[in-house]
């Protein structure tokens, strides 16, 4: 047989193999991460199996679980113990809690994640603002949305008309969940209440933030939002309020501690019910 022959088969075969190891590569399916970052028409969020939207729950502020019973019918929880994550997001902001069914939830920055039932396909957000307590998992918001009995230093259970009584109120919190507080002195977009020394920061601290806001809840207008600037930081305002945090919450989630000092009223929780802070 002529050498040729010999090339010519040679050739074949390497062609058949190639052409066989990229059939395989084809064959075998992209491996998906178990958290990852979708496209939605409230821009980009945190998505888990078959690129489904996850959600928060504003009464899990605590980072304690609250939607249980017939609630999980429409909510099913999100878990899985160790996730592979998409690039861009953080091992450390993922973790796990034992419910108290003793079921396990995994949480990001501290916020139990859950689905939305009627969510029928990646993309979907049907589930935002659901009660006005149910939010998109987001992986970057500046504030976000608690809700939840508020209960002073003074250890009295008040409503956010800063009265004494029971039930959950609504009230702006940092992306983890702890609360936010206005001064009931302070005037539109001006801290009446820093000193220049920051002597006094410790017990009432700026929330500060970068001037570029992030992300918010969609039931939240992005107009009420601007950035001061308060003894050399960059304070967030909401409403022309300036926002602190409490000393005394000690970075506790879900912590209001501050409504009843010194008295109520005086450092009150905001949302979307708050009056605007008046003028100078």
């Amino acid at each position: 047989m002529k050498p040729s022959v010999y090339i010519n088969r040679s050739v074949l075969l390497t062609a058949f193999c190639v052409a066989t190891l990229l059939g395989c590569k084809e064959d075998n399916p992209t491996v998906s991460s178990d958290v990852g970052l979708g496209t939605t028409t409230l821009g980009q969020v945190l998505t888990g199996q078959d690129g489904k939207t996850l959600y928060f729950f504003s009464r899990d502020v605590a980072g304690d679980a609250n939607c249980s019973g017939s609630c999980l019918d429409n909510w099913p929880i999100f878990y899985k113990e160790t996730p592979s994550l998409a690039s861009g997001l953080k091992a450390s902001d993922f973790a796990t809690i034992t419910r108290a069914d003793g079921n396990k939830q995994t949480t990001f920055k501290g916020w139990p994640l859950y689905y939305y039932k009627n969510d029928a396909k990646a993309g979907d957000v049907t589930g935002e603002n659901v009660g006005n307590l149910w939010l998109v998992a987001k992986p970057n918001y500046t504030v976000l949305l608690g809700s939840r009995q508020l209960v002073g230093l003074d250890g009295k259970n008040y409503t956010f008309d800063t009265k004494e009584g029971t039930g959950n109120s609504l009230f702006l919190t940092d992306s983890l969940g702890r609360t936010l507080y206005a001064f009931a002195n302070d005037k539109k977009n001006v801290n009446k209440y820093t000193k220049t020394d920051l002597s006094n920061d410790a017990t009432w601290p700026i929330f500060q933030t970068s001037s570029k806001l992030g992300e918010i809840p969609s039931a939240l207008n992005k107009a009420d939002f601007t950035t001061i600037t308060a003894v050399g930081k960059t304070q967030l305002t909401y409403k022309g309020w300036p926002l602190y945090y409490f000393g005394a919450d000690a970075g506790q989630r879900g912590s209001t501690k501050g409504v009843s000092v010194p008295k109520p009223g005086i450092w009150p929780v905001v949302n979307t019910t708050s009056a605007e802070a008046p003028a100078q």
